[in-house]
């Protein structure tokens, strides 16, 4: 979809930087019935890839991703309320494409790194040991990005 505002329009780089600095995202899904599902959600984006993990459980974005791959991940970073002007300054990203439970355990490790070095970069030798521990009970997700957008409000 085209964006209304292009006067707003952030540059590759800064939608990209926007992604690579935002503590957190929400994932997009929809469920079988047609219900969207929007989850906050810890990430880390990589090689334009936006890697996420969780409890190898079937909860409902797993199962509305087993459904339907289609999805979209949001970002909002660098927030102010203008109350004077009615207004917010802010930075977004929106990514669409399809999202995967990722069955190879190199890629999982792949994911799990990167999430990692974003979170607990001073932590990386205890890290690694507890995605060793852990990579039997996680579950990592690629979302594979097809379209990405970046908009802002800087004035």
């Amino acid at each position: 979809m085209e964006m209304r505002r292009k006067d707003r329009k952030l540059s590759e780089e800064e939608t990209v930087q926007l992604l690579k600095e935002c503590e957190y995202g929400v994932l997009s899904t929809m469920s079988e019935d047609g219900t969207p599902y929007g989850l906050p959600i810890s990430f880390a984006y990589k090689d334009g890839v936006i890697y996420m993990h969780g409890a190898r459980a079937e909860g409902h974005k797993i199962v509305n991703i087993k459904d339907c791959a289609r999805a979209s991940f949001t970002v909002v970073d660098h927030t102010e309320v203008l109350p004077q002007s009615f207004a917010t300054k802010y930075m977004s990203a929106i990514a669409f494409g399809n999202v995967s439970i990722v069955e190879n355990e190199v890629e999982m490790r792949r994911g799990m790194e990167a999430i990692l070095h974003k979170y607990s970069s001073d932590f990386l030798e205890s890290g690694m040991k507890y995605i060793d521990k852990a990579i039997d009970k996680i579950y990592v997700l690629k979302f594979e990005i097809d379209e990405l957008s970046g908009k802002g409000r800087k004035k």
